[in-house]
């Protein structure tokens, strides 16, 4: 028998299962997530300037800082967006399964 808070994820996933599938969205709610692996590229980057002098003067004349900026976007949009396809995919799949369990449930008691 499912509990409550399965039924309530039941009705909440029906309603919001499409919303939630929107890229936009995913980047959106994602980026927080990206911007976890994007924000220690840059802290690494910039405090190698404060311990290692050498490193700072080669950095200063072959690094690119768009070519920079540009990674980070890259990456902070790809972790954001794989992030909650992953998210969607496990609730989906979650829902599959309640769903699987609540139709083996109706056929048990018509019988």
């Amino acid at each position: 028998m499912l509990s409550e808070q399965e039924k309530q994820f039941i009705t909440y996933w029906e309603a919001n299962r499409n919303r939630e599938k929107r890229l936009i969205i995913q980047l959106f709610i994602g980026i927080p997530a990206g911007l976890l692996f994007a924000i220690p590229i840059l802290l690494s980057v910039f405090s190698g300037r404060l311990w290692f002098k050498r490193a700072d003067a080669v950095a200063n004349s072959q690094m690119n800082p768009m070519v920079l900026v540009i990674a980070v976007i890259i990456i902070t949009v790809f972790v954001a967006i794989f992030y909650k396809r992953h998210q969607w995919d496990m609730k989906d799949q979650h829902y599959q399964e309640l769903k699987a369990k609540q139709q083996t449930e109706k056929n048990e008691k018509q019988q």
